[in-house]
């Protein structure tokens, strides 16, 4: 047997490295390895906001609609679960909306302004159907401030955009879509 010099073994180890260097061999793979997590993250944050404005545009459509048609009739002013039912037929592309769906309705004084309040409520789970929070049908000629709060699941709940969203307990995200109008006299 022979023994090497520590001399020998690390020019010989030098000289591995650099013929490793010199290799291209997996060299796709490694630059896959390091460029597919972004482009995953890309994907899957375009996907979310897509779903997130989808049921959004479609929930201020259905509002908006529904809010038309209410400042256009003259007969009995409609309930909350007529309303919500209004809004949830519309709005179509909305899963769950007869129980994700809340409505808030206040009349509101255009001469002696108070705000109302900026927090809406959403439903927290899907099971639990809240009482209405404020629900004034109105009068003739009465200003009608009228609010929709709807929460969703997301698509990517634990990753990317959906966690830094406005999120309940649940991990719901809510979106809202508000309207007013004058009551028409009867």
């Amino acid at each position: 047997m022979t023994r090497r010099t520590p001399h020998k073994t690390a020019s010989r180890l030098r000289r591995a490295l650099r013929l490793f260097r010199k290799r291209e061999d997996g060299n796709a793979t490694v630059e896959f390895a390091i460029v597919i997590p972004a482009f995953l993250f890309l994907l899957m944050n375009t996907v979310e906001l897509g779903m997130i404005t989808i049921q959004q545009s479609m929930l201020e459509r259905a509002l908006d609609q529904t809010v038309r048609g209410l400042r256009l009739s003259t007969g009995v002013p409609k309930q909350h679960n007529e309303i919500r039912d209004e809004v949830c037929r519309r709005s179509g592309f909305i899963r769950n909306c007869g129980t994700s769906l809340r409505l808030e309705m206040v009349q509101v004084d255009p001469y002696a302004w108070t705000p109302v309040d900026p927090v809406p409520d959403c439903i927290n789970r899907v099971e639990d159907v809240q009482p209405v929070r404020n629900f004034v049908t109105g009068d003739s000629n009465e200003l009608m401030f009228i609010r929709a709060c709807m929460a969703m699941k997301p698509v990517f709940p634990h990753w990317g955009l959906a966690d830094d969203m406005d999120n309940d307990a649940d991990g719901r995200i809510r979106l809202y879509a508000t309207s007013a109008f004058v009551q028409e006299p009867r």
